[in-house]
C-alpha cells in the first residue's frame, strides 16, 4: 500500500553518477535519473535535498508535497548496524563514511544505509530477474567484483557489514595481494582493473577484450577463455558455499552476452557440483545500473513496514 499517496526515492550513490528511481510501493518505476556524483559532503547533502525536495518541478507531475518523504540510501562501503550511515569506506570515496542521512536531511522518518551491492540484489530480488527468490548470489562483474547473498530468505551481512565481498576471495595463495591484502583474489583474476597488466597491455577493458576475441584474435580468445575458467572457479566456490538456486551476473562484463554466459555454462558443467542433478542456474541481472537504486527504495519501505 501507499501512505498518503507517498511514494520512496531510491538513491545509489556511485563513484561517477548518483542514480535516483522514484517507486510506488508495488515497485512501479514513476521516473529515474541520474546525476554527477559530489564529493564534499555539503554538496552531496544538498544534491539529495533538490532530489527529494517537493519544489523541485522537474522531477515528477506526481510527487506530492509532504513533511518528511520515504528515501532509501545504497553506498559503497560497510553500511552501521543501526542503518543510519556508512561506518567505513576509505579510499575511493571517504566523503560517504560516517554521514548520518536521517540527520543530515533532517527526516522525521529512519533514512537506511546498505551496501551497494547488497542494495543491487535485494533490487533484484524484489523487482528484478529472481523476484521472490529465496537462496541466490550475485556478482557484479565491472571494474572490481562486488557481490551479496541471500541464504533462507536473509542477506547476509556478517559481523562488521562485510559479508558478500565476493571478489575479495583467494584463488591463488601466492598470488599478488589485492586492495584489501587477499593473495590472487577473484576480483584481481577477472576484474577491468587489471585487464591492462593481464593482456600485457594490449586491452584496457574487458569489453575490447572480448571483441578482439570475437574478431578471431587468438591471444584475446586465450585470455577471455582463461577468465571463464577462473569466473566459473570462483561461482563455483560461492555454490559449494552457499548452496542457491540462481546465481545472477551483473555489471559490464555481463555486455559480453553469449560470449560470456555460454562459455561460463560449458565450464559450469564440468566443474559444478550437483548433488541430485540439480544446476544452479546463472542468469544476467534485470535492473542494469538502477538495481542499487531499487535495492535502496526497498529497504525504505520494508524498514517503515509498508510492504
Amino acid at each position: 500500500m501507499e501512505e498518503n499517496g507517498q511514494i520512496v526515492y531510491g538513491i545509489d550513490i556511485g563513484g561517477t553518477e548518483i542514480k535516483v528511481v522514484a517507486l510506488n510501493s508495488d515497485g512501479t518505476e514513476i521516473y529515474r535519473q541520474s546525476i554527477p556524483t559530489e564529493y564534499d559532503q555539503q554538496s552531496l547533502i544538498r544534491c539529495i535535498e533538490k532530489i527529494v525536495s517537493a519544489d523541485d518541478k522537474s522531477a515528477t507531475k506526481r510527487r506530492e508535497s509532504v513533511d518528511s518523504p520515504l528515501i532509501g540510501i545504497a553506498s559503497p562501503g560497510l553500511a552501521a548496524k543501526d542503518n543510519r550511515s556508512i561506518v567505513w569506506m576509505q579510499g575511493r570515496m571517504e566523503t560517504v563514511q560516517g554521514l548520518d542521512w536521517t540527520e543530515s536531511l533532517s527526516s522525521k522518518r529512519l533514512i537506511p544505509v546498505v551496501n551497494d551491492a547488497h542494495a543491487a540484489l535485494l533490487g533484484e530480488v524484489w523487482q528484478g530477474v529472481v523476484k521472490g527468490a529465496l537462496d541466490v548470489v550475485m556478482l557484479t562483474l565491472g571494474t572490481g567484483v562486488g557481490g551479496a547473498a541471500i541464504v533462507d530468505g536473509n542477506l547476509l551481512r556478517g559481523h562488521l557489514g562485510r559479508a558478500g565481498h565476493l571478489g575479495h576471495i583467494s584463488l591463488d595463495t601466492r598470488g599478488e595481494l589485492d586492495i584489501v591484502n587477499t593473495p590472487g583474489s577473484l576480483e584481481d583474476a577477472v576484474g577491468n582493473c587489471t585487464i591492462l597488466a593481464r593482456s600485457e597491455g594490449r586491452f584496457s577493458d574487458t569489453q575490447t577484450l572480448v571483441e578482439a576475441a570475437n574478431n578471431g584474435d587468438v591471444f584475446a580468445q586465450e585470455l577471455w577463455g582463461e577468465t571463464i575458467i577462473t569466473l566459473a572457479a570462483g561461482i563455483t566456490s560461492f555454490i559449494n558455499l552457499f548452496d542457491p538456486e540462481i546465481v545472477i551476473l551483473g555489471g559490464g562484463m555481463i555486455a559480453a552476452g553469449e560470449r560470456l554466459f555460454h562459455l561460463l555454462q560449458a565450464e559450469m558443467n564440468r566443474v559444478e557440483w550437483r548433488p541430485t542433478g540439480t544446476q544452479v542456474k546463472i542468469v544476467p541481472a534485470k535492473l542494469g545500473s538502477y538495481a542499487g537504486a531499487y535495492g535502496a527504495a526497498y529497504q525504505a519501505f520494508k524498514i517503515n513496514s509498508l510492504i
